[in-house]
């Protein structure tokens, strides 16, 4: 029988979870002095509610399941549709609209989600890449000012600042600057998801690709020369310049959005000054989620090759689920790439009691006992083969420490080798 783990998935072995139960502690933690509480959703929704939330070609990626009951044969033409009522999950934020939709009377406002939990996507497996993975989201309800988009950037970042995570960079735009852009460039709105896409491309396949992606969309060689145009005017703009230079690159572009940029600005400026963080305004920044309808953002590290955490305004998304639009905003630490991005072994703490045979069953737990009482993790562990292989084993598992347990009395706790 073949015991590894459906493609796509991994098993992880208790070193590896006690990293990954550090960095959510110290991610939590950190989200929590920002008021942010945490709540769990089921990891099975309805396929109609995930199949129509704008979730871009995550739509594509559902697991769906079968309906009970079904028959062993079924008659032949039977659609898809009639075999399945539910789907895993594909992200965090679908379900928390419709938690708040059901729940909202009961939920203080605005309301400041915390949310981790695995999510399922039928992804291509590849290096990086998992079936079923860990998100991590905090989200604002009901804040309709950019406060909601500066505090979850400012606690985001300062979360995987805690974690040991330096060195990363806020990147900053707006899908209504977006829409703007193609407006001015001459298209129907409905290529704008096309124009977005290919964008979103440039930092993988330049302005040649680009270029030659926005020919086949139906743009003329001088459309695409004013959006190059236009874009590479608007990279590395700073706190002080940005709304300016906007209003004259887009002079559509509404006075609401400018001034949301700007004020977004301003406190990440300042808040890059008082941390190891920088930040940037890239006009090429997309976010695949169709629902996005406002600002966006994501955090970038050089040692990463995607982003490490991303999100955004997303207004219209709960009024799918409650009938009314309701302002929303989200950000999601890719929990996995952070954990491998660290990559260090978690502190090892936990004291093993090393019990020859002779020595009492009740002894061992006993001892066991008297070190718990000062908080510690104490496991007993009965004394077996070579004595140096079995101390290589015991930090191996992740013990710090020893009691050598004999049956004339126990030896004093002493540090494993490497501690």
């Amino acid at each position: 029988m073949d015991l590894t783990p459906a493609r796509g998935t991994r098993d992880l072995l208790p070193a590896a979870v006690a990293v990954r139960d550090h960095v959510l502690a110290t991610i939590t933690e950190v989200y929590r002095r920002y008021g942010y509480q945490r709540i769990e959703t089921p990891a099975l929704e309805n396929t109609e509610r995930l199949a129509g939330s704008q979730g871009g070609e995550n739509e594509k990626l559902i697991y769906r399941v079968l309906r009970r009951g079904l028959p062993e044969i079924l008659p032949e033409g039977t659609p898809v549709a009639e075999l399945v009522d539910l789907g895993l999950r594909y992200d965090l934020t679908v379900p928390l609209s419709r938690f708040y939709g059901h729940n909202r009377a009961a939920l203080p406002d605005p309301f400041r989600s915390f949310q981790v939990g695995p999510v399922w996507r039928a992804e291509r497996p590849q290096k990086g890449r998992y079936r079923q993975f860990y998100q991590c989201d905090i989200d604002m309800l009901g804040e309709p000012g950019v406060l909601a988009e500066i505090e979850l950037i400012e606690a985001t970042t300062e979360a995987l600042a805690a974690t040991g995570l330096s060195g990363t960079t806020v990147r900053v735009s707006d899908r209504r600057f977006l829409s703007a852009l193609a407006a001015r460039a001459g298209l129907p709105e409905p290529a704008w998801d096309g124009l977005f896409i290919t964008l979103d491309k440039l930092d993988k396949i330049g302005w040649e690709g680009v270029r030659a992606e926005l020919s086949t969309r139906g743009l003329t060689g001088g459309q695409i020369e004013q959006l190059a145009g236009t874009i590479t005017g608007l990279h590395g703009l700073g706190e002080g310049d940005l709304a300016g230079a906007l209003a004259k690159a887009l002079p559509d572009l509404s006075e609401d959005v400018l001034a949301d940029l700007q004020e977004s600005a301003g406190a990440l400026g300042e808040l890059a000054r008082e941390r190891d963080l920088k930040w940037e305004f890239d006009p090429t920044l997309v976010r695949g989620m169709g629902y996005y309808t406002g600002q966006i953002f994501e955090i970038v590290h050089p040692a990463s090759s995607g982003s490490v955490a991303g999100g955004g305004r997303y207004d219209k998304l709960i009024g799918r689920f409650l009938g009314t639009d309701v302002p929303a905003c989200g950000f999601s630490i890719g929990f996995e790439r952070i954990v491998d991005l660290l990559g260090a072994p978690a502190e090892r703490t936990a004291v093993a009691v090393l019990y020859e045979p002779e020595v009492p069953a009740a002894e061992a737990l006993r001892v066991a006992r008297r070190l718990r009482a000062d908080g510690r993790s104490v496991s007993p562990v009965r004394r077996r083969g070579k004595f140096g292989a079995q101390l290589g084993r015991l930090e191996e598992w992740g013990f710090g420490s020893l009691v050598h347990l004999r049956a004339d009395g126990a030896g004093e706790e002493r540090q494993l080798g490497g501690s």
